[in-house]
């Protein structure tokens, strides 16, 4: 992926600016899917009919803001998550690559990289998605008593913390590490080997602007390595929103107890809830993402090859 020469630092510089990116794209579609989570998952008296149903409620009562509810949280842990991703992952290659580049995609490499890298963020992940969800489902038709209500993301945090003690902040962690460690493998994998296809079909056959083709390769591999991600993890993800927003402190912590009375209630359906959003969210957050990133390590003199 990098010459072993190059600063290890520029590779989490290049995550950053591309966590930046991913929010930036994909948080309204997050916010839609958390509310889908929420309350079409669980017994709720209000249900959406789908993403768009749910979109017009959010605009219609609270206007653009309410889809970046709960975004400051997300911004930060994002930017921090995405820089240790992409660094974590590209440090580790080269180190289990021996520091000699390969242009083939080796799984041997890519999979325990990503799956390390998946593994190290979801202990960042975990405290800002907590926060995130908790802010979200607040908005529009919320069943949160006004009076429990947070003002802000400091305040569910310092709230949470108070509750339910250091440990309340970490709540779902099992659920979000597995779901980063399987997801990131899948999503590295897949985005590496359309890389390295569409490069050597695209390159061999054109002499045009290679700016624009890198742009063009990385919008595909990215969009496409994120819904895969999505397709892969989904179920662990609606179990994990389940667990971080249940008001009992003392509610079951595994997956797959969580998910199965909502599979015995929706089936297969209700352990995807929330797939439009976030597929729909998926392809264009990744595909920034990915072409920040590439952008970025270009612009540091990242080799990437």
């Amino acid at each position: 992926m990098e010459e072993s020469s190059t600063s290890g630092y520029k590779d989490y510089v290049a995550g950053l600016i591309a966590g930046v990116a991913t929010v930036a794209t994909g948080h309204p579609f997050d916010t839609v899917k958390v509310k889908l989570q929420k309350h079409n998952a669980e017994a709720h008296i209000i249900r959406y009919r789908s993403g768009l149903h749910c979109t017009a409620r959010i605009l219609k009562t609270e206007g653009v803001r309410g889809l970046y509810r709960g975004a400051t949280s997300s911004f930060i842990g994002m930017a921090f998550e995405s820089s240790l991703l992409f660094g974590i992952y590209s440090r580790t290659k080269v180190a289990l690559q021996g520091g000699v580049p390969s242009s083939v995609p080796q799984p041997q490499v890519i999979i325990p990289s990503a799956a390390y890298s998946g593994a190290i963020i979801s202990f960042v992940l975990c405290p800002s998605e907590l926060v995130k969800c908790r802010m979200q489902i607040q908005g529009t038709d919320s069943l949160v008593p006004k009076s429990s209500r947070y003002s802000g993301p400091l305040d569910c945090a310092l709230k949470t913390i108070k509750n339910e003690g250091v440990a309340g902040i970490f709540r779902g962690g099992c659920t979000t590490l597995l779901r980063e460690s399987i997801g990131n493998a899948v999503f590295f994998s897949v985005y590496e080997h359309v890389r390295y296809h569409m490069r050597s079909q695209i390159k061999a056959a054109s002499s045009n602007d290679s700016n624009l083709i890198d742009m063009g390769i990385g919008i595909v591999t990215g969009g496409l390595a994120g819904v895969a991600f999505w397709l892969a993890v989904l179920p662990l993800d609606v179990a994990k929103t389940i667990i971080q927003t249940n008001p009992d402190k003392n509610c079951p912590r595994n997956p797959f107890q969580v998910l199965s009375p909502v599979y015995k209630r929706a089936g297969l359906k209700g352990c995807y809830t929330g797939l439009g959003p976030t597929v729909a969210r998926a392809f264009p957050a990744n595909a920034a993402a990915i072409v920040t990133w590439e952008m970025a390590m270009k612009m540091l003199g990242i080799k990437h090859d």
